[in-house]
């Protein structure tokens, strides 16, 4: 999206016509025509009645809940063991209690919140897809847990937005596809929490980040959080460029398909050559590597000598002895671009002595590794059928979901892909 016409050509318009600079903080001349309008779109986008634009996905995590920590007498945060660092920092400025729970583990999260007073306030703080890992969180069963003992649900959607969903607006909107084709949400998963928050700077490729949930909640945070009030707001030209991309990938399904098509490719091949790549049902392809300079060292000979730019991650990304390569396939990756990767990627397993799949999923006792025991039976998100593969559930599915069929969108011309210059 950040090459996308439609997007520039938005930008482009604003920025002549208001210049580089918004003029100061929201409260002040920072706030205009554009910064509105992007927020009745985020808030339309997620089914809230309103929204609040940041600079950034992280500003607004650490904004938000350094807000509700710090307003909520005696407030309970609990947070997932793999949260992302806004989120834990938002959470530390709020001064507010904590616990954290293990990853994904319901039985955990329940625990803890019995062991709460019912009277105590209990926000739940977990992400949609957790961006090392790629894991995805169980978003429903979070909602029913926390109506069970009373709880806030904070989702943070950043990894997803753009991505999922028949409108794009994440992982929680894919769950109920048929409701929100239809427009009917009431009583969906997206329904269910309290508060979202995504960022602009990724899938829908521009820049700044945002929360949505209630009226009274946007006022609140709008109103006392500091991170908000003193900062000087983004740029119009950024605000008008967000919107567009928002409102493209609201009517343009084909680009986060065709994405989703070529992670299935480009995980299988790297698999087929024993390629350890770490099991999930998202877009997001680490490659582990377990050595902070051989993750270096095989992100230098692919950018060196491939001209591929993968992104290598070390500590304190992910834990010492985790490292990994993050591969990002996107909807203009070719054919050809995969069989570059794939083969540079065989050559340096064998030149670097990388260990390959089954070190990896094996214990020394020969059981199988925790994360890498559903290898062969986790399901993606996106379903063969509203990918437009088959009609993989019989007729009727393929007919409820031909709306959103590669038919239905056919790719863009190759000419007309958003560049890659950035790489993998």
């Amino acid at each position: 999206m950040g090459g996308n016409p439609k997007v520039l050509e938005t930008m482009h318009a604003v920025l002549e016509q208001y210049g580089a600079c918004s003029g100061g903080s929201r409260n002040i001349s920072g706030h205009n025509q554009f910064a509105t309008s992007l927020e009745k779109t985020l808030a339309k986008l997620h089914c809230k009645p309103a929204a609040l634009y940041f600079g950034s996905g992280y500003n607004a995590n650490d904004c938000t809940l350094t807000v509700l920590g710090s307003q909520l007498p005696d407030c309970v945060f609990l947070s997932d063991a793999s949260n992302h660092a806004s989120i834990i920092e938002g959470i530390r400025h709020s001064r507010a209690k904590k616990l954290v729970w293990k990853h994904n583990d319901l039985d955990d999260l329940e625990r803890k919140l019995a062991s709460l007073p019912t009277r105590v306030p209990k926000i739940i703080c977990f992400e949609s897809i957790y961006s090392m890992c790629g894991t995805v969180g169980p978003i429903a069963e979070i909602c029913d847990i926390a109506q069970k003992y009373g709880a806030i649900t904070f989702l943070d959607e950043v990894h997803a937005v753009g991505l999922y969903g028949p409108h794009g607006a994440g992982v929680a909107e894919h769950l109920d596809f048929e409701a929100h084709v239809s427009g009917n949400t009431n009583g969906t998963i997206v329904d269910r929490i309290d508060i979202l928050s995504g960022a602009l700077g990724k899938g829908f490729g521009t820049m700044g980040g945002y929360i949505t949930g209630s009226a009274s909640l946007i006022d609140m945070i709008r109103s006392l959080s500091r991170g908000f009030i003193f900062t000087t707001a983004p740029p119009p030209a950024t605000m008008a460029g967000a919107q567009a991309a928002i409102e493209f990938q609201r009517e343009n399904p084909h680009d986060r398909m065709q994405l989703q098509r070529h992670v299935r490719a480009v995980k299988d091949r790297l698999r087929l050559h024993g390629l350890p790549v770490l099991p999930n049902r998202s877009h997001i392809v680490p490659l582990m590597v377990g050595d902070a300079s051989k993750c270096k060292a095989a992100a230098d000979i692919l950018f060196d000598e491939f001209d591929i730019y993968v992104q290598p991650i070390n500590s304190p990304s992910v834990a010492v002895g985790q490292e990994r390569l993050r591969i990002s396939p996107t909807a203009a990756h070719t054919q050809s671009h995969q069989d570059r990767l794939v083969e540079a990627l065989v050559h340096i397993w064998e030149r670097l002595g990388l260990d390959r799949l089954e070190r990896w999923r094996m214990e020394a006792d020969g059981s199988v590794r925790e994360g890498w025991e559903d290898m062969d039976a986790l399901e993606p998100v996106w379903t063969d059928a509203q990918l437009g593969f088959s009609a993989a559930g019989g007729p009727e599915e393929g007919r409820r979901y031909s709306h959103f069929s590669k038919k239905a969108y056919p790719m863009p011309a190759a000419e007309h892909l958003e560049d890659t210059r950035m790489g993998w």
